[in-house]
């Protein structure tokens, strides 16, 4: 019997597992590796460093690592910045619906080239539509920028919705670290779209009742620009960048009343090491202003079966069902001009006295977050990364 040849998918944006995109990359090659149809391969250079995992993940992508060495090294030797190739590319784009160049500055196309995205300003500009016009299909992360794109006339799109690895992030006894504290997880690189500047504040007001709550951050990033938009909102005393050009976590903690015990840095921390310090947590908090997607921090916190307030908004209306999280119903508009990143109609507001009141529920009824927990996990069951990759391979399938 003739073996049928694999045909390679080139997934062209940048793999970690330290980072959204990257953890998205990264599970499409997993589960894809054993696939008898077609090959994953990046465009961009792969860093072992960035790659996390176990062994025998590891094991399994050494023919992703190996073809995308390949890849990256013919393109390296091209002369010409616009690249073709006879092979589907999944292009990750930015808000603008640009796609990164690859190695060198070199612009890649594909046969086709299919869009995924997670845009997060609902305002389209005429470029913004017309490159996403060009394109075959745009592969959207959320509902929500679904109905935008076909809001501003865009026909070509369908929506996948990125998955969490269950294998990973799944309820499971906790170790008891310390059990004697209410920990509160917040999660996401620092930025006013993020929402922060509202956990912080809030958080501030909740720990002077209660002297045992942690805020437990993971708020690492190496865009020190971007946390400094938390500034622009008022909410919270400033943020700062110490002389070494590092944002000032702890210091910005302080100046927003919280004291030192109450708050713990997790600094970098790689996807697959998150599960048991999330299952430590007591309740998760995200009352996050936009996401194009449906927050993958969020949903692995939710499918580890932890009590989670969410802001009704955007890409957040994906995951919430009923009773299953504490939903920040109250979103009011935000001011495009306080933004300082364009135009922010759609993107919603959430209220500190909300997420207050939805922390002391969480801390006086644990029997009700304990169900809202289970009812999260129950929800994210459905959304696992094997879902994700077969719903991708069923759209690249139908051009190769």
């Amino acid at each position: 019997m003739n073996q049928i040849k694999k045909r390679p998918v080139i997934i062209h944006w940048g793999i970690s597992s330290f980072f959204g995109w990257g953890v998205y990359g990264l599970n499409l090659a997993l589960n894809w590796s054993a696939d008898s149809r077609i090959e994953p391969v990046t465009s961009f250079p792969l860093s072992h460093d960035q790659v996390v995992v176990d062994q025998l993940r590891r094991r399994a992508l050494s023919g992703f690592f190996h073809a995308s060495a390949d890849l990256v090294a013919r393109l390296e030797q091209q002369t010409d910045k616009q690249v073709s190739v006879n092979t589907p590319v999944l292009a990750g784009l930015g808000n603008e619906f640009t796609m990164s160049p690859g190695p060198k500055g070199i612009q890649l196309t594909g046969t086709p080239t299919l869009g995924v995205v997670f845009f997060e300003l609902a305002q389209l500009s005429n470029e913004a539509k017309a490159r996403a016009k060009s394109l075959p299909l745009i592969i959207a992360g959320s509902s929500w920028n679904e109905n935008i794109l076909r809001a501003h006339g865009i026909t070509n799109v369908t929506t996948v919705i990125q998955g969490v690895d269950q294998t990973l992030f799944h309820p499971s006894p906790r170790q008891g670290v310390l059990a004697d504290r209410f920990l509160v997880f917040s999660g996401g690189k620092l930025e006013l779209r993020k929402g922060q500047d509202l956990v912080v504040a809030a958080f501030a007001r909740f720990a002077k009742r209660h002297p045992e709550a942690v805020l437990v951050s993971a708020w690492h990033s190496p865009w020190p620009q971007l946390a400094l938009t938390l500034n622009r909102s008022g909410k919270a005393a400033p943020i700062a960048v110490n002389d070494k050009g590092v944002i000032d976590q702890a210091g910005w903690i302080a100046a927003n009343g919280i004291e030192p015990h109450q708050f713990i840095d997790l600094g970098s921390v790689p996807n697959a090491m998150m599960p048991p310090i999330l299952r430590e947590m007591d309740v998760g908090l995200f009352p996050n202003r936009s996401e194009g997607g449906t927050n993958l921090v969020a949903m692995e916190c939710m499918a580890s079966g932890v009590p989670t307030i969410l802001s009704a908004n955007t890409g957040h209306l994906d995951l919430i069902d009923g009773q299953n999280c504490y939903a920040l119903e109250s979103q009011s508009a935000v001011a495009g001009e306080g933004a300082g990143v364009g135009d922010v109609a759609g993107w919603g507001e959430s209220s500190i006295e909300e997420i207050d009141e939805a922390l002391e529920k969480a801390f006086k009824d644990r029997n009700d977050a304990r169900r809202r927990g289970e009812r999260g996990a129950a929800k994210l069951a459905g959304y696992t990364w094997s879902r994700t990759a077969d719903q991708m391979k069923k759209i690249v399938s139908a051009y190769l």
